[in-house]
């Protein structure tokens, strides 16, 4: 069930065309920027946009011209693990990694720990109204929410067409908070959170 729903989101994403997927991209950029979740993240990781996902090469650079400290994250196959590693020069300090996506080269890796993350931009192929999502199959990001303190935040971007109603999700599965789409924004818990 989750295999043929991850398939089917990933066409219906595909399908866009490149200045559609780069107008609600732009727009999802201009709601983020504006919500108390994102003026007062100190500290954030933001996932390396690839292949037809919400671009956030823009939010990156927002963020670093904001003074903020930006991490991205690093794969480690052993594990199954995600490593948040800091960059200062975007993409400058990124290089092809694990299935082509930007990743820290190893000369200018440098590890953050998540107790000291603020607010992770989650990736995703489909979300449901109450925060679940449906990832790529690998459970890297599972096992990396894990690991915030009490009060991270984790908002997901997604296109519209990316909203279902069922991600069939599991135990290990973990929510985000909020979900940004060039639609609207659903929250998980009640609207002061944003």
């Amino acid at each position: 069930m989750k295999k043929q729903l991850r398939k089917e989101i990933i066409a219906r994403r595909n399908s866009l065309a490149a200045a559609a997927r780069e107008e609600k991209s732009a727009l999802i950029t201009r709601r983020l920027l504006t919500l108390p979740a994102w003026e007062q993240a100190r500290v954030l990781m933001c996932y390396v946009s690839f292949g037809s996902e919400v671009n956030t090469f823009p939010l990156i650079a927002a963020a670093l011209e904001q003074g903020k400290r930006v991490t991205v994250p690093l794969c480690l196959s052993e594990g199954r693990r995600l490593l948040a590693a800091e960059v200062s020069d975007f993409p400058g300090d990124l290089q092809p990694g694990t299935w082509g996506i930007l990743e820290p080269r190893p000369e200018t890796l440098r590890p953050v720990a998540p107790e000291i993350i603020d607010l992770v931009l989650v990736p995703g192929v489909a979300f449901d109204r109450t925060g679940n999502r449906l990832g790529y199959g690998a459970g890297y990001y599972d096992r990396f929410l894990a690991t915030l303190r009490p009060g991270a935040r984790t908002i997901a971007l997604a296109f519209a067409e990316q909203i279902v109603a069922d991600v069939y999700p599991q135990v290990h599965d973990r929510p985000v908070d909020m979900v940004i789409t060039d639609g609207e924004i659903i929250t998980r818990k009640d609207e002061k959170f944003a």
